[in-house]
């Protein structure tokens, strides 16, 4: 579902281009999809440190197969450890995250659960984490949204070059027609690689981002609760406000 917008805005451009008698290879254009792409790729890897890049990348494939966040899961299982903890003490959870294949955070929370850390410098620490992983994130949808900036611009040079080998054709009709349609596509490459793809990425990537922080909201309110030794029923007042979370 992730690429469904995509598709259908895809087909509506072949659709009206079909409608209005339009050649619909006249769309496809090499050299003007290597100017737009590449003059693209190039500029953000550029502004871009390549760890990040690479993220962004990564990124890409957790939007395919993008991870499930089970909030309701999570809750509970905050809820039994809290049970626990009060029970048999902190060193009862020891070892519970790497058993359950938990995510990194999760694990390190707890540990630092284990390792008897105090709330305060408890909550320090997970906010820490917190805005390092956000940080993370933002940056991630930043190089999509860079290229969505970068991309209507270098369509523009791509029009420049056209317009450019057409004027210098103008005794050849064929040469004219080739500049002249390499200049309008590579504009309408920029344009709609911006607009269909790269920018509504971005903005994909931050909605997901955010649903995961939320989660890992969820799991440090359970984890201070669990270090200030609060009651079933607290933690659970706490933790409710984030179990109606939908992917």
């Amino acid at each position: 579902m992730a690429f469904s917008g995509l598709a259908l805005a895809l087909i509506c451009i072949v659709i009206a281009q079909w409608w209005h008698g339009g050649n619909l290879w006249g769309l496809l254009d090499g050299p003007a999809l290597l100017i737009v792409v590449g003059g693209t790729l190039g500029a953000v890897l550029l502004q871009t440190p390549w760890s990040q890049c690479k993220a962004a990348v990564r990124a890409l494939k957790n939007l395919l197969g993008r991870q499930s966040w089970p909030f309701y899961e999570q809750a509970s299982r905050l809820l039994h450890w809290s049970h626990q903890a009060r029970q048999e003490g902190f060193l009862a959870l020891e070892g519970k995250a790497e058993s359950l294949a938990l995510d990194d955070f999760t694990r390190q929370g707890v540990q630092w659960v284990v390792d008897g850390t105090e709330p305060v410098a408890l909550e320090l620490l997970l906010d820490n984490e917190l805005n390092r992983i956000e940080e993370q994130k933002e940056l991630e949808a930043q190089v999509f949204e860079a290229m969505g900036g970068y991309s209507p611009t270098i369509g523009i040079i791509g029009a420049v070059l056209g317009l450019i080998q057409a004027m210098s054709n103008l005794e050849d009709p064929t040469q004219l027609g080739n500049g002249i349609a390499v200049a309008f596509v590579a504009t309408l490459y920029g344009v709609g690689l911006a607009n269909l793809l790269l920018l509504p990425l971005a903005n994909r990537l931050r909605a997901l981002y955010r649903l995961e922080l939320r989660y890992r909201e969820l799991t440090a309110i359970g984890l201070l609760a669990i270090a200030r030794g609060d009651s079933s029923l607290v933690m659970s007042r706490q933790l409710a406000q984030y179990q109606g979370q939908r992917q």
